[in-house]
Formats: structure tokens, sequence, C-alpha cells
């Protein structure tokens, strides 16, 4: 499961993977959560995949910049779901559009917003692709753009999505694959779309988070089967990735998180 902090510190929205379901948890003064506030179930028809798609797995919650919206990619239902959120009430609600559909079989995982344009980039897990969509910043809605493989031509072996990660100008996007076991850099046009910059080799097997840190110079990998997060250093020009050869051992390492800006 996955959560989020609404911007007011008030609320936890957290997305239950096996259930099938979001809920919001009030935040108590001192950090402590309280009982559950809300709990929103996801309806759909499970996606074709027959091991991983047997009913809704939400993977990611996300607030829009301006936090009255909540998106939440389901891998199980290949759908994006967008509710509103009540600041004051702590509650969601389903948007107009409700949610918009992926391509069968894609599964939905993790989304990342665009700094400065309403765009909404998805990283779609089972069949490696990340979709670029425009969103309505009063509606809350979704239309998508472009969809593009984060795999190269030639490779023939399975592999799946992971983790996104963009840039703080919006410029670059990156996605971790593993199988292949790379990150693809991807160049956001000035509209947002996206093109292929490269593959840069994680060092490691399963990389299943990459993260930038707050100022964007450096790149970690995180090798969940490698047992090692990887450092790279960022091109500002070119979105390129080098090893700065920090390597750091740790057993099945699966999240990072940056502390301060």
């Amino acid at each position: 499961m996955r959560e989020a902090v609404d911007p007011s510190g008030k609320f936890l929205v957290m997305a239950n993977y096996a259930s099938g379901s979001v809920a919001v948890l009030p935040i108590a003064p001192d950090g402590s959560l309280k009982d559950q506030h809300q709990l929103v179930p996801l309806p759909g028809e499970p996606g074709p995949h027959k091991v991983e798609q047997t009913s809704s797995h939400p993977h990611d919650v996300v607030f829009d910049p301006s936090g009255r919206f909540v998106l939440v990619p389901d891998k199980g239902l290949d759908r994006v779901f967008v509710f509103r959120f009540d600041a004051a009430a702590g509650r969601l609600a389903p948007t107009e559009q409700g949610s918009v559909k992926s391509r069968p079989g894609a599964g939905s995982r993790h989304l990342a917003f665009h700094p400065k344009l309403p765009i909404v980039w998805v990283l779609n897990e089972l069949d490696s692709t990340i979709a670029t969509y425009q969103f309505d910043t009063e509606r809350g809605a979704l239309k998508a753009l472009q969809v593009m493989s984060t795999l190269p031509t030639d490779f023939t072996s399975y592999s799946t999505t992971a983790e996104i990660a963009v840039s703080p100008d919006g410029r670059f996007v990156y996605g971790s694959n593993r199988g292949h076991d790379s990150v693809t850099i991807f160049a956001a046009n000035p509209e947002g779309l996206l093109s292929v910059v490269g593959w840069q080799p994680t060092q490691g097997s399963g990389p299943r988070f990459i993260g930038l840190d707050p100022a964007g110079r450096f790149l970690y990998a995180a090798n969940e089967q490698g047992d090692t997060v990887v450092t790279f250093r960022v091109d500002g020009s070119s979105g390129k990735l080098t090893p700065t050869g920090q390597v750091i051992k740790n057993a099945s390492p699966v999240t990072i998180a940056f502390a301060g800006k």
C-alpha cells in the first residue's frame, strides 16, 4: 500500500492494495493516526492478466499540486481514479469523469505531475509503458495524449516497471524497469510529451525504487533483488545519468525517503 498526506497535514490518504479501496485517516496534532475516517471501494472490471489483475489493486495515491484532487492508479483494474478532496471534512468524492481507463493489461502503477504544466505521467507496470495525460485543473478530468514503451525495441525478455521520478524543472522523466534492470530516461517537450533519451543500467537486479534528491542533482536506484542502493549523477542539460561509484549494500531495499529540501 501507499499513502499521501494532504497539504494541510490533517489527513492521510492510503491505498489498500489487497482490498481494493482508498482510506482516509485523520492525523492527530502529535502526528499519530486516528481511526479510519472514510473507506472508498474502487469499482470496475479486472484486467486480463490472470495473476496480477484478479481484482482492484490501487498502487499509489497522489495529490495534485492544488491539493484539491487525489489520483489513484489501479493496477488491477487498468484505471486511474480521480477524487475531489474536501480538505475541511477530510472526505473523497468521485469527479464527474470518475476514472480514465488505460490499455487492457497495462497495470497502472505509479504517477507523477509535471511541476508546472497540467500534465500527469502514469507508469504502467505490466506492459512496461508510460502514458501522458492532460489534467483539467478545474474538473479533475484526464485526457490521454501519448503512450510509450519504457523498453528498447531489441529487448525481448520479461520486464515490469516500478517507480517514476520527475526532475524539479519538469524537463526529464525517469522510470525503472525490473527485468531490463535499468532506468529509462525521457525528455519532456514544452507540452509535456515525451521522447526517449536512453537507458541507464542500475548495476543491480530489480530496481523497485528510484528517486531524485530534492535538488535533482542525484538519482538513487534501490535494487530490491540485488540488495544495493546505487547513486547516479544527473546531467542537468541532457538528463543522462552517470554512476558516481557509490554503492550501498542493503538487504532488499524498496524505497527511500528524503528529509527536507
